[in-house]
């Protein structure tokens, strides 16, 4: 006990202890508390978005994409709750920091351009919601699934396997074809050359029934075949159908190798 108040006063003089940034003079306890308020905000929103996604999403029936928009949101209000929490603790007088925000004004007039316009972009993509994570969407040439969207970027997964980081800038400005906005239904169109001589009517008849044969077709629309060229020697025919399935292309083979087998056998 007679340590108490020796290790009382020696804590009371380190936390007193003044650290200097410039013309900033803030105390060692100020500095340990706005540390500890920021830390206390990110395990907070931690903590909030996994009770968020465990038990309070799960159980409410909410469109697809909401509930991702609803814990980015608030992940993002609480984090800057606590860093506003924990500025407060500093105590800083504003005429201090002046000079500081004014720097950060400029920087933000000139250098960070791009980074507001993403930022902006990635909110518009929240509230929006035009793409949302686990969507097929094509932007020009690169095709992939939504893996993420983030506040500045967001993250494409090839069906390669990469994964490409866009800026969320052009998800808003650039044309963007998503292929599952508001169903998972894509028409699939299998190109069929046959010998001229066979008869159209019974190769259509042929194409539709191996489509609505297969139980990963969907019902409606209905599959159609339609003769689309003649040349030379040959009739061309395409088989269109509609499918759920997101791998569309391993549906389109095992109805190709199929028409191929029972074209063979006629």
């Amino acid at each position: 006990f007679e340590l108490v108040e020796p290790a009382h006063a020696a804590l009371t003089s380190a936390f007193a202890a003044r650290v200097h940034f410039g013309a900033v003079e803030l105390p060692v306890g100020k500095l340990l508390g706005f540390v500890a308020g920021v830390a206390g905000a990110w395990v907070l929103s931690r903590v909030t978005i996994s009770l968020l996604e465990a038990d309070v999403f799960s159980r409410m029936a909410l469109p697809r994409g909401v509930p991702f928009a609803l814990s980015s949101l608030t992940r993002y209000t609480l984090l800057v709750a606590g860093f506003l929490f924990a500025l407060a603790t500093l105590g800083l007088d504003l005429t201090h920091i002046t000079v500081l925000v004014s720097a950060v004004g400029v920087g933000l007039g000139f250098g960070l351009q791009k980074v507001v316009a993403n930022f902006v972009a990635g909110l518009l993509l929240l509230f929006e919601r035009p793409l949302q994570v686990g969507d097929a969407v094509q932007l020009g040439q690169l095709v992939g699934e939504v893996e993420r969207i983030g506040l500045r970027s967001s993250t494409l997964r090839t069906p390669e396997g990469a994964e490409v980081i866009v800026p969320n800038s052009r998800l808003v400005d650039e044309e963007i074809t998503n292929w599952t906005l508001s169903d998972r239904k894509r028409r699939v169109d299998l190109d069929v050359a046959v010998a001229e001589h066979a008869e159209p009517e019974v190769i259509q008849a042929l194409l539709i029934e191996l489509a609505r044969g297969d139980p990963r077709m969907c019902d409606e629309p209905e599959p159609e075949a339609l003769v689309v060229r003649f040349t030379g020697d040959s009739m061309e025919f395409q088989l269109r159908f509609w499918t759920e399935d997101p791998n569309w292309m391993r549906v389109r083979s095992d109805v190709g190798r199929a028409v191929q087998q029972a074209l063979r056998r006629r």
